[in-house]
């Protein structure tokens, strides 16, 4: 986690076993056992552990993977990405850019726009319905995002 304040430390705490093994240690749920998987609501996608706006719903699609799939960010600051060797395989890990939360992977293999599947964890997310995300000055509407790489045998 990036430079944990008191209000971000005390949240890690109220974590459930499966939020925390997934955004603190790099874990991954079952797929199709995730709440969101199968989420249609209107609304906002946020971290779970530090409740910065991540993902509009506007942008979640049917992936067929049994995790909630996005073809963009919100904003391009929000989500970080990285290589990923683990498992043997070569992927591009998302991660929260507030707080460092391991969210997911990133491939390239998405609906047009942008040609990308966030394939996120939804212990990693919490949904906040329109109406309650309206508050939040950054939470409308999802920009392009550039990642490149995909999964394959390292």
């Amino acid at each position: 986690m990036k430079n944990p304040t008191p209000a971000l430390e005390a949240r890690l705490r109220e974590l459930t076993p499966i939020q925390y093994s997934v955004t603190q240690e790099g874990g991954t749920e079952r797929a199709f056992s995730g709440v969101y998987w199968d989420k249609h609501d209107d609304g906002i996608y946020r971290c779970v552990v530090c409740k910065a706006p991540l993902f509009d719903s506007g942008t979640k699609f049917e992936s067929g993977t049994g995790w909630p799939s996005f073809f963009d960010v919100i904003e391009n600051d929000r989500v970080e990405t990285h290589e990923d060797r683990t498992f043997g395989m070569r992927r591009i890990e998302a991660n929260c850019a507030n707080c460092g939360a391991h969210l997911g992977h990133v491939f390239p293999d998405g609906p047009r726009p942008t040609g990308l599947r966030y394939c996120m964890n939804s212990a990693s997310l919490e949904f906040a319905p329109r109406a309650e995300a309206a508050d939040a000055p950054d939470a409308a509407g999802a920009r392009g995002a550039e990642v490149s790489g995909a999964a394959e045998p390292a």
